[in-house]
C-alpha cells in the first residue's frame, strides 16, 4: 500500500514541477516579476520628468505629490538646475516638461521650434535683506544701483551704516533673467555679486547676513528674511499675492510649464489638473497666484 501511495503522489509533483517551470519560462526568469504600477480604473499611468525652473519646483512638487495621490499608477519625478536646464531638455527631450520662470527667449524657439509654455502660476520676486535692517523701501533705480555696484553701504538708502551684500542667481535662472530686464535693463550687473543656484540658496544666504540683499519668488519668503517694499509712484507696495494679482507690485511674471510639439499622454494630464481648480489652490498655497479658475 505505501508503494500504490507513492506511485499515486509523483505524477502530481511533477505537475507542480512542471507547472511552475512554464510560468518561469513566460517570465523570462524564475524570479518573482515586480508588476508595472497601475492605476485606478481609468486613471493615468506611467512615468513622466519635470525638470527647471527652482521658482517653479516647490509648486511642482507640490502638484507631482497630490496627482499621484489621485493616480497610483503616475511617477513624477520633479527636478530643479534653472528654467535654461528645463526647456533645453525639453527641446533635446530628455524631459517631458521644462518649468520656468521666464518667458521662451528667441535663441531657444530658433533651435526648438516645437516649444509651447503654458502659464500654470504668476510670480513677484520680493528683494530680501536680513530681518533687522530697517531699511523702509527702496526704489528700482536704487535696487539697479545696488546690483550695478554704484551703491555699496545700506546708508546711502536709508539704512544703516553697513556694507552691502550683493547676492544674485547664476546664468541658467529664469528669475535672474526676469530680473534683468526689468530691474537691471541695460546696465551690467556688478562682477562682487554673489552668485547662487536656487531660491533657497539665496534665502538661506541672506538669512544670517545683516549686509545681505538678495531676490526671491513670493514662495520663498519666511520669517528668516525681511521683503523690503518697493516704492511706486511714491507709494511703498509690498510684494505679496494680493499686489501682484492687482498689478500694484511692479516686479511681476508668469511662470510655465513648457513642453515640446504640445503635452500628450499623462504630460496632457497633469498640467491639465495644474490648471484645475484644486490645481490652482495648491498654487495658491504655495504662495503664488492662480491663473485659472
Amino acid at each position: 500500500m505505501q508503494s500504490h501511495r507513492s506511485t499515486l503522489f509523483l505524477p502530481g509533483l511533477a505537475a507542480v514541477v512542471i507547472g511552475a517551470l512554464l510560468v518561469a519560462g513566460c517570465t523570462g526568469t524564475g524570479e518573482t516579476a515586480t508588476p508595472a504600477p497601475t492605476g485606478p480604473p481609468g486613471g493615468p499611468a506611467g512615468r513622466l520628468s519635470v525638470t527647471g525652473s527652482t521658482t517653479v519646483l516647490p509648486v511642482a512638487q507640490a502638484l507631482a505629490e497630490r496627482y499621484m495621490d489621485l493616480n497610483s499608477g503616475a511617477d513624477i519625478q520633479v527636478s530643479g538646475g534653472g528654467s535654461s536646464v528645463g526647456i533645453a531638455a525639453v527641446g533635446e527631450k530628455t524631459a517631458e516638461i521644462g518649468m520656468a520662470s521666464r518667458g521662451l527667449k528667441d535663441a531657444e524657439t530658433a533651435k526648438y521650434a516645437a516649444l509651447e509654455p503654458v502659464a500654470i502660476a504668476r510670480d513677484g520676486i520680493a528683494v530680501i535683506v536680513h530681518p533687522s535692517n530697517a531699511v523702509a523701501h527702496l526704489t528700482l533705480d536704487q535696487v539697479r544701483e545696488i546690483y550695478a555696484g554704484n551703491v555699496t553701504n545700506w546708508k546711502d538708502v536709508g539704512g544703516q551704516d553697513r556694507q552691502i551684500v550683493a547676492i544674485g542667481r547664476d546664468s541658467a535662472s529664469g528669475t535672474r533673467e526676469f530680473f534683468t530686464e526689468k530691474v537691471m535693463g541695460t546696465t551690467s550687473t556688478t562682477a562682487t555679486m554673489l552668485e547662487k543656484n536656487s531660491n533657497g540658496a539665496i534665502q538661506s544666504s541672506v538669512a544670517p547676513n545683516p549686509g545681505a540683499i538678495g531676490y526671491v519668488g513670493l514662495g520663498y519668503l519666511d520669517a528668516t528674511v525681511r521683503a523690503v517694499p518697493l516704492q511706486v509712484d511714491g507709494t511703498a507696495v509690498e510684494p505679496s499675492i494680493e499686489t501682484v494679482a492687482d498689478g500694484r507690485y511692479p516686479v511681476a511674471r508668469e511662470l510655465y510649464f513648457v513642453t515640446s510639439g504640445g503635452a500628450t499622454g499623462l504630460a496632457q494630464e497633469f498640467i491639465a489638473f495644474a490648471l484645475s481648480g484644486e490645481g490652482q489652490q495648491i498654487v495658491e498655497k504655495e504662495g503664488f497666484i492662480p491663473v485659472a479658475a
